[in-house]
């Protein structure tokens, strides 16, 4: 709300004072600054567009943003960031202050919001009328009110910490009001603000990077996937080349979850709603799941599996089992789908149906650390592979839970045990774990720094007792086993976009859709022995393309090594065929050398099966 008002707080304000006060420079204060910042764009706003109506504007990991209601349907253009933008600059120049206020008498607040049109600021100060609410204000050194805003705060204490060349307005974009598509779309400017400029640059030279890597260009680039309207929203289309990729990864995969004892199984893609009455999901997750009705004159409602756990707790019904045949580690590639507003889709990263790399394993209490650090064992050896480092977080009871207390409390400590005894780091993310159990979550950093939330262990009580599933234990009682949830890569439509971004497009060799392209100088002169080579290394079981279109030379191997990111060019002239060989030039190296056609089939056969890169520099 702009405008200036006398406001004489009965409190004083909080904000530390400017004299002798010095502001650490760390990651919580970078907050403060960032929710700072977004008053000041909100001021400005109001401003240079009387018209709009506040909404909220919080600071975030990265930036800030501010939600706004321009009434009369005007759009924020790029140019009026700019403009905004050189406001912010002039407001910061005239070391306003922040003061904190209480607000004494809501009901009249909220009556004077809704005066000046401030709708959205009503609605939330009537729904926190019982928390303390609090206004800042923004004040000039005459201690006039020249903007105001409901907010808790805190802040800093004057405008003087900006420095105006360290803030940016980066996008504008869409967002219903509270999250709720049947609202009010409203206008998100999205910002960030650093201490100084070098640190504003490092970022938006960040913002670069990632935008030259991000899955939804390169998988037009690449002819990765597509996504179809007809079809519906976050149902993915896997071309050929990223099908490749993919069969690369569920190789490893299978071969990987065999040698480390685990049994693979499949499961349907529906079962009536009797099942996931069973588990707990029709109370805790039925807004997530998609349902079918058998026919019109059967009461039979099918649901499309949103999880694979109750199928696995059904096969293992299907047998006895001893405490001796345990633990029992059951592994599937299965598919489910879950309901996404249609807002929050986007790529390959947040989809509605989606392949989880999923297992459970039922165990003894006994077993149970060891159990948890195998699989450890198993994201770190699996990270590796990729180049992938990662944190971990153990997310534990949230508000609504099922289960005894006592049981959640020990599902937690087993965590944590297995975690303490291997000396392993964590965070705490309370409230964060199933309804079902509490997790550990590893967030993966990706080649730019960037983490995301891969491979995850859940631990549960819950649905074992629910099911009733037993195992005869060495005194002869029958007892109920312990069970973990765990996916290593998570999604395989959210690795495989992670893995595109991670690499830039540039695959190693071991998963590139096409490893060679085999270009001929000439196709008149060159092209037949091309062919024989051709043959050779498609039999040899590379993935090979040859290159005779009627284009120069340089282009072919330009467009192949920087536009489709092959791993490698062999061309072949004169010189080539008189020496069976291959004149080798290798992405982002260039030119490597002539070799013959065995050796090179042997040598990328080698890069191949150790899952190594680019080892012919090593040469």
């Amino acid at each position: 709300m702009a405008g200036r008002r006398d406001y004489k707080p009965k409190r004083k304000n909080i904000c530390p004072k400017q004299k002798g006060y010095k502001m650490e420079k760390n990651n919580e204060t970078l907050r403060v600054l960032r929710h700072s910042c977004s008053h000041i764009m909100a001021q400005a706003v109001q401003k240079l567009f009387p018209q709009a109506k506040l909404a909220i504007g919080p600071a975030t990991d990265d930036g800030f943003y501010y939600d706004f209601d321009l009434t009369d349907g005007y759009a924020f253009t790029h140019d009026d960031l700019e403009k905004i933008e050189a406001e912010m600059k002039n407001i910061i120049k005239e070391n306003l202050t922040f003061e904190k206020y209480f607000v004494e008498d809501v009901d009249a607040k909220i009556a004077e919001f809704k005066a000046e049109g401030e709708i959205y600021k009503a609605e939330l100060l009537e729904e926190h009328r019982n928390d303390n609410p609090t206004l800042y204000l923004t004040k000039d050194k005459d201690g006039n009110v020249l903007f105001n805003d409901l907010c808790a705060g805190p802040h800093i204490p004057n405008t003087s910490y900006i420095k105006g060349n360290a803030i940016k307005l980066l996008k504008v974009a869409g967002a219903y009001w509270r999250g709720n598509e049947k609202n009010k779309m409203l206008q998100r400017i999205y910002a960030t603000a650093y201490w100084n400029k070098e640190d504003l640059q490092a970022y938006l030279t960040f913002l670069e990077e990632a935008e030259k890597r991000d899955h939804r260009k390169l998988g037009k680039q690449l002819d990765l996937f597509s996504t179809r309207e007809e079809m519906g929203g976050g149902l993915v289309l896997w071309h050929p080349n990223l099908a490749c990729v993919r069969e690369q990864i569920e190789n490893y995969w299978r071969e990987e979850h065999r040698k480390r004892g685990y049994v693979i199984v499949n499961t349907p893609q529906i079962a009536k709603s009797t099942l996931w009455e069973i588990s707990g999901h029709m109370d805790h997750y039925k807004e997530n799941m998609f349902f079918i009705q058998k026919d019109e004159d059967s009461d039979d409602q099918f649901v499309v599996k949103p999880m694979n756990c109750p199928f696995h707790i059904l096969i293992y019904q299907a047998n006895r089992y001893s405490y001796r045949s345990l633990p029992l580690r059951m592994a599937e590639l299965g598919t489910v789908y879950r309901k996404e507003k249609s807002g929050a889709l986007s790529g390959l990263t947040r989809v509605q149906g989606f392949t989880q790399d999923d297992a459970h394993i039922f165990c003894t209490p006994e077993q149970l650390v060891d159990e948890i650090n195998s699989i450890i064992d198993f994201v770190a050896d699996t990270m590796a592979i990729f180049g992938m480092e990662f944190e971990v977080e153990l997310s534990t009871r949230p508000e609504s839970y099922v289960g005894e207390l006592e049981n959640w409390n020990k599902a937690e400590a087993g965590l944590k045990e297995a975690m303490e005894r291997r000396g392993m780091k964590y965070d705490i993310n309370e409230g964060d774990g199933a309804f079902y159990g509490p997790k550990i979550d590893f967030k993966v950093k990706d080649a730019i720094g960037r983490t995301w939330q891969c491979a995850t262990i859940q631990l549960d009580f819950n649905l074992p007792a629910r099911f009733d599933i037993k195992y005869q234990d060495k005194d002869g009682s029958m007892k109920t086993p312990l069970m973990l949830h765990r996916v290593i890569f998570g999604s395989m439509e959210r690795f495989h976009g992670i893995l595109i971004e991670h690499y830039a497009g540039c695959f190693p060799a071991w998963l590139a859709p096409t490893q060679v392209s085999i270009v001929p100088i000439s196709n008149e002169k060159h092209v037949d022995f091309a062919e024989q080579v051709y043959k050779k290394m498609r039999e040899a079981g590379l993935r090979v393309n040859l290159d005779d279109r009627s284009e120069s030379m340089n282009y072919k191997i330009r467009e192949s090594l920087q536009d489709k990111k092959i791993n490698y060019v062999c061309v072949i002239g004169d010189k080539e065929i008189e020496s069976n060989s291959v004149a080798v030039r290798a992405r982002g190296i260039g030119q490597v050398g002539t070799m013959g056609v065995d050796e090179f089939i042997s040598k990328l056969k080698e890069e191949i099966s150790t899952r190594s890169n680019n080892s012919f520099a090593k040469a």
